[in-house]
C-alpha cells in the first residue's frame, strides 16, 4: 500500500518536521491536498510537525476558499531544516521557483504525490513518487491514502478534499465514475455541497472582465478541420481569459502575457477537443513549449500552461506550430 511506503520512509529517517509545498499560485487542488495530507500524517504520527507552502503563494482563488478551511501556509520554509519534503501536485521543482533550488541541495528524502504526467527530472530527484494520471485531481489521490490508512474523515478533511476535487473537474464535469463515488462518500462524512461549492465563486473583479474583453478583441483564430483554435494575449487573467475563449466557442484557447520578467501561456481545451484527437495540452503542448521557453510546462489533458522567457509573438507561433504537428499526427 502506497500510504505504507510514505510512512516506513518517514520512519527510516526518523523524521519530525515534514515539510509541504506547493506549485507557485497554488490552486484548490494543490492546497487542499497538501492541507488534507497534513492532517491524515498528524493523525497517523502524532508525534510530527507539517508545515504548508505555496511558491508565491496561493492564487486568488485559493486565498477566498481558505476563509472557510482551517488551513495556514507559512511564507518562508526553511527548506534546509525539513527532515521530509513533499511535493503536492507539483510534478517538477521548477514550479516552486526559486524554492527548487533548495529542494535538489535538501538531502531529506522527497516524497511527490502527483496526478499529472510524470517529468523525467523529477523521476531522478524523488524518493518515492505516489501518481496516478488517471484520477481526477491530486485530492482524490489523498482521499485513497486515507482509505489505505483506515483513517475516517472528519467533516472539515473531508470538505477540503471536495472542494479540491471540485476546483479540477469544474465543479464534476469533468469527474469520473469512480469520483462521484468519492464525492457521494465526502458528502456522507459531512460536506454540504451547496455551502462548500460557494467557496470556489470568486466574484470576477473589474480587471479581470477587462481582461477577458482584451483577449476577445485580440484573438486570432486558426482552423484546422473542424477545429477552432484561438490565440491571444493581455497582461494578466490568462487562464481566466482563456476560460472565456472556450466559452465564445474556440475548441482550444492558448493566452499569452507577461509577469515578473517572464512569459506565462495558459491553455484550455473542451472536452470534445480531447476526446475526439486524443491531443493532451499538459503533455503534447505545454510540456515542449516550456522546454522552449527555458523554462517549465505541464497540467492536465484540457487544461495546462507554460512559462519562461523569450519574445511573446514567436512563442505564441511555436505553440501553435506544436497544436498543429500534433493535430495531423492524430
Amino acid at each position: 500500500m502506497q500510504i505504507l511506503e510514505i510512512t516506513s520512509l518517514l520512519d527510516e529517517c526518523n523524521a519530525r518536521r515534514i515539510l509541504l509545498l506547493c506549485h507557485h499560485n497554488a490552486d484548490p487542488d494543490a492546497i487542499c491536498s497538501a492541507f488534507a495530507f497534513s492532517r491524515l500524517l498528524e493523525r497517523l504520527r502524532p508525534e510530527l510537525r507539517t508545515e504548508i507552502a505555496a511558491a508565491q503563494g496561493p492564487s486568488r482563488l485559493s486565498k477566498f476558499m481558505l476563509k472557510s478551511l482551517p488551513a495556514t501556509l507559512i511564507d518562508q520554509p526553511k527548506i534546509e531544516e525539513a527532515d521530509a519534503i513533499v511535493l503536492l501536485d507539483t510534478n517538477t521543482v521548477q514550479q516552486l521557483d526559486d524554492w527548487g533550488r533548495q529542494v535538489e541541495a535538501s538531502s531529506a528524502p522527497i516524497i511527490v504525490i502527483d496526478h499529472h504526467a510524470s517529468h523525467p527530472d523529477t523521476e531522478n530527484l524523488a524518493t518515492l513518487i505516489v501518481a496516478d494520471e488517471k484520477a481526477s485531481s491530486t485530492c482524490q489521490i489523498i482521499y485513497n491514502l486515507f482509505k489505505e490508512a483506515g483513517v475516517k474523515l472528519t467533516s472539515i478533511e473531508a470538505k477540503a478534499l471536495f472542494l479540491g476535487i471540485a476546483f479540477d473537474t469544474r465543479h464534476f464535469i469533468l469527474a469520473s465514475s469512480a469520483t462521484l463515488k468519492i464525492l457521494a462518500d465526502l458528502t456522507e462524512a459531512g460536506v454540504k455541497a451547496g455551502e462548500a461549492l460557494s467557496s470556489l465563486s470568486l466574484p470576477i473583479v473589474l480587471s479581470e472582465r477587462i481582461a477577458r474583453l482584451k483577449a476577445g478583441k485580440r484573438v486570432k483564430v486558426l482552423r484546422i478541420n473542424n477545429w477552432l483554435l484561438a490565440f491571444s494575449h493581455v497582461s494578466a487573467y490568462q487562464a481566466s481569459a482563456a476560460r472565456a475563449l472556450i466559452a465564445l466557442g474556440a475548441h482550444v484557447a492558448i493566452v499569452a502575457g507577461h509577469h515578473g520578467g517572464k512569459i506565462q501561456i495558459s491553455m484550455r481545451a473542451n472536452r470534445e477537443f480531447h476526446e475526439k484527437t486524443g491531443v493532451h495540452l499538459g503533455r503534447d503542448v505545454a510540456k515542449p513549449l516550456g522546454e522552449y521557453l527555458h523554462g517549465m510546462g505541464g497540467g492536465h489533458a484540457v487544461s495546462a500552461g507554460a512559462n519562461g522567457t523569450g519574445d511573446l509573438d514567436a512563442n505564441l507561433k511555436r505553440c501553435m506550430t506544436l497544436l498543429k504537428e500534433t493535430l495531423t499526427q492524430t
